[in-house]
């Protein structure tokens, strides 16, 4: 981009000491345990940017407007062929490939995607869609929370505001349904993330996407606009086709990914034996230990629970702090970074 526009480009790389040092000062500064790992390398792009401009324009609304998720084509793909798939074969083919697929090792990557398509799951909303892409499933909240713990939640069902939004859509489409209701729920968290990482860096940043003119027009457009076969953001693509680099058009999405998962798994693993296995965060009596050290087992050996992992500390970072008191860190301690001790076989 910077050779095709002959921009000023500017790089920096992030170290995971970096990375780690910085988390808990960011978690003070969010209020909340932080749900996306890229919100610290936003903050050091937004630290960057600071540099140089005090405002900067970002692309935050642009995949809730126009389905640029890949959830959302694997979700619809998954309810359309799971319904063929439902009617054209009995219960019992259905038993036999979905236990075949759970049969296959944990950590093989095509169990891995067949436990995601409509082979493995019921043709509805919530197991095509919402339990496919949750972190943690109602299910999973169920095991990793003591039964102390899971009693006291006065509502134990993650997804019945996202459901809500989509019953009371007046959309015509599953799509347009799934969309409205991402704007309602999942973007408010990405906006305080795009808000509060920038302002933590002192910058300002603005999403052009979330004009209300165009918000109206987008959503007034025909989901063939927006979905078309496998491209995503169909109309937006097509409005840059003479604008921007074919490479940049056609690329995958790349998102803003966090190795988080191979650190912890190596020299960074101390992390996950302080704020997740350590004595002081299972004695709180909210998440059931053996659920807990199995998941932690389970990802040494292979398997990614990365995500899953990444929110146990950031609750435990956050717990330390505004409930147990602990005078604030600016950096997680070196003794804890380098300890070495968690394996599958010692879980």
């Amino acid at each position: 981009m910077a050779q095709a526009y002959r921009t000023e480009h500017h790089e920096i790389i992030v170290s995971p000491e970096q990375f780690f040092d910085q988390l808990p000062d960011l978690i003070y500064k969010e209020d909340e345990p932080i749900a996306h790992p890229s919100s610290v390398p936003l903050y050091f792009v937004s630290k960057l940017a600071a540099r140089h401009v005090k405002v900067v324009l970002t692309g935050e609304g642009s995949d809730e407007l126009m389905a640029g998720y890949n959830k959302y084509r694997v979700g619809i793909y998954n309810l359309m062929l799971g319904r063929h798939y439902e009617r054209l074969t009995s219960a019992g083919i259905r038993n036999l490939v979905r236990d075949s697929i759970d049969r296959l090792s944990g950590a093989s990557p095509l169990r891995r995607i067949l436990r995601r398509t409509f082979l493995r799951l019921p043709a509805n909303i919530q197991d095509a869609y919402l339990d496919n892409f949750a972190v943690f499933s109602p299910l999973m909240q169920q095991r990793l929370f003591t039964p102390q713990a899971y009693e006291r939640m006065e509502d134990r069902d993650p997804y019945r505001t996202t459901i809500e939004y989509i019953d009371q859509s007046d959309a015509e489409t599953i799509l347009d349904q799934l969309l409205a209701a991402d704007l309602k729920t999942y973007l408010h968290e990405l906006l305080m993330k795009q808000g509060q990482m920038s302002m933590a860096a002192s910058l300002e940043s603005r999403v052009p996407f979330l004009d209300h003119k165009l918000v109206e027009f987008i959503n007034h457009l025909p989901v063939e606009m927006k979905l078309r076969g496998w491209t995503t953001k169909y109309i937006l693509r097509r409005a840059m086709k003479d604008v921007l680099p074919a490479e940049i058009l056609t690329r995958k999405k790349m998102g803003f990914p966090v190795p988080f998962g191979s650190w912890i798994r190596g020299q960074f693993r101390g992390v996950i034996d302080e704020y997740v296995l350590s004595e002081r965060a299972l004695e709180r009596g909210i998440f059931n230990r053996e659920y807990v050290r199995d998941l932690v087992g389970r990802h040494a050996a292979g398997e990614n629970h990365a995500e899953r992992l990444w929110m146990l500390v950031n609750f435990e970072i956050w717990q330390r702090h505004f409930f147990d008191g602990e005078p604030l860190r600016t950096r997680i301690d070196s003794s804890v970074v380098s300890q070495a001790s968690f394996s599958s076989a010692g879980v």
